[in-house]
């Protein structure tokens, strides 16, 4: 084993940072809207959906959480709000991908794609940012 590879699987083992993901943060401008619009894209009460400090919004999540967030110390407290997410950072999980795609145009939430390779599609949320909803 030479010099390099040696540091590599030196540093691999000594870093404290767990190989897990704990929350994602959307950046929204308006966190009241914004839960309500999750809420029904994903059948959560809003009850269960506390703002908190006045910019955070915790979704009950299976697994990795998501937090919606003004972002008013990362831009959100400039004109326009904190920059959208404009390429999927994540998917969200669907066992029927067809009912998934109808009940968004149901609800009128804007498609950036239709169902593509049979396996996914694009939505955006009230702020712009892309989401992707994927087969499981």
């Amino acid at each position: 084993m030479n010099e390099q590879q040696q540091a590599k699987e030196s540093n691999a083992q000594a870093s404290p940072v767990k190989n897990k993901v704990g929350s994602i943060f959307i950046p929204v401008r308006d966190i009241e809207k914004s839960r309500s619009w999750y809420c029904q894209v994903l059948g959560l009460n809003e009850d269960d959906c506390k703002i908190m400090n006045g910019h955070l919004c915790p979704l009950p999540m299976e697994g990795t959480g998501i937090i919606l967030d003004t972002m008013p110390k990362w831009g959100g407290d400039q004109p326009g709000g904190a920059p959208s997410i404009e390429t999927p950072a994540f998917m969200l999980m669907t066992e029927d991908l067809r009912s998934s795609l109808d009940y968004m145009k149901k609800i009128g939430v804007e498609l950036v794609t239709e169902i593509e390779h049979d396996h996914w599609f694009v939505v955006k949320d009230p702020d712009g940012n892309k989401l992707m909803i994927c087969r499981e």
